[in-house]
């Protein structure tokens, strides 16, 4: 699903327009955007929490040469799903299993 077909779904479950649904996605993702990039976490209880992790710096090999090289550390954004969503999926996983 991309980012019009989540507008279009939204819209329609909330009742709204699609520019409205648009317009309010396009603010949630700049401030979890902007929320992570300062270091911060964002939480939807239920749903996950988006926050920065640190990568450490590693050695790592150039796929054409095979040369090592060496990778600086990093800030990443990470997401960790939250219990209710794990339990939606997992039971949609076992669902299809069993037909």
């Amino acid at each position: 699903m991309n980012k019009s077909e989540l507008v279009e779904v939204a819209a329609k479950e909330a009742g709204i327009t699609k520019a409205a649904a648009d317009k309010a996605l396009s603010a949630i993702v700049a401030a979890v955007v902007k929320t992570v990039a300062k270091g911060e976490s964002v939480t939807l209880v239920g749903f996950g929490t988006f926050k920065s992790a640190k990568r450490a710096a590693r050695t790592g090999k150039n796929p054409k040469t095979g040369a090592t090289l060496k990778i600086p550390a990093t800030t990443v954004p990470k997401f960790t799903a939250g219990t209710a969503f794990k339990a939606a999926v997992a039971a949609k996983k076992t669902a299809a299993k069993k037909k």
